[in-house]
């Protein structure tokens, strides 16, 4: 890492946009630490209902948050979350946490709570020897990382973003929770100024990756 340029990149969409599998392939092509915030949100709803709060009821979500002990597992090139030093399963893609997930990220006490943390992946990635930090979500490039070397936005058709979901074997409502996402008061999903913006509808995640990859490439090469 010494004596090179280490950068950040944020990747924003909604539900099913190619976020994650452009993550991943750039991580692997640049060496880069991959976060999915996603999947952050998702733990966290999860012990939220596993400790009985409601995203109805404030009061039980602060004394939940209160006694969360969050933490790093890096493996391979994830960066991977702990809750009380477990990584959370499959249970995070439960149609339970499905439902909940954006009701509890619309809370601003949640997000508050987590913006340490997504923050702090870029140290993570730092300390593991990697040359940057790939960060996927929902205002990474808008909140988290609004100065990231590089920030993208992508979007794809709402049918196709169904079908990618039901390819994948997962029962998401990626339009309702587009929309929530998108209307919620504190950080709302949403183009950031100046981001570069992709449709993926009709191309492949090879051709979105060449196109993400040869933005990024350029500043490497002169590092």
């Amino acid at each position: 890492m010494s004596g090179k340029k280490f950068i950040i990149v944020a990747i924003d969409g909604g539900a099913a946009a190619g976020k994650s599998s452009t993550a991943r392939a750039l991580s692997e092509q640049f060496n880069l630490l991959h976060a999915d915030t996603g999947s952050y949100y998702r733990a966290v709803t999860s012990e939220m209902l596993r400790r009985g709060a409601s995203a109805d009821d404030l009061a039980s979500v602060a004394t939940a948050l209160a006694d969360l002990r969050l933490g790093t597992r890096i493996v391979g090139r994830s960066a991977l979350i702990e809750i009380s030093g477990r990584v959370p399963g499959e249970e995070i893609r439960s149609r339970e946490v499905n439902d909940a997930v954006s009701h509890f990220a619309a809370i601003p006490e949640l997000r508050g709570g987590l913006l340490a943390y997504q923050r702090g992946q870029a140290e993570a990635a730092k300390r593991g020897g990697f040359r940057g930090l790939v960060m996927e979500g929902r205002d990474i490039g808008s909140v988290i990382f609004p100065d990231a070397d590089f920030r993208f936005f992508l979007q794809a058709e709402p049918a196709e973003r169904e079908r990618r979901r039901e390819r994948e074997g997962h029962d998401d409502r990626v339009a309702e929770r587009d929309r929530l996402d998108s209307s919620r008061k504190t950080a709302p999903l949403s183009l950031p100024k100046g981001a570069i913006s992709i449709d993926t509808t009709r191309l492949s995640i090879a051709e979105v990756v060449d196109r993400m990859a040869a933005v990024i490439a350029p500043s490497l090469a002169m590092a």
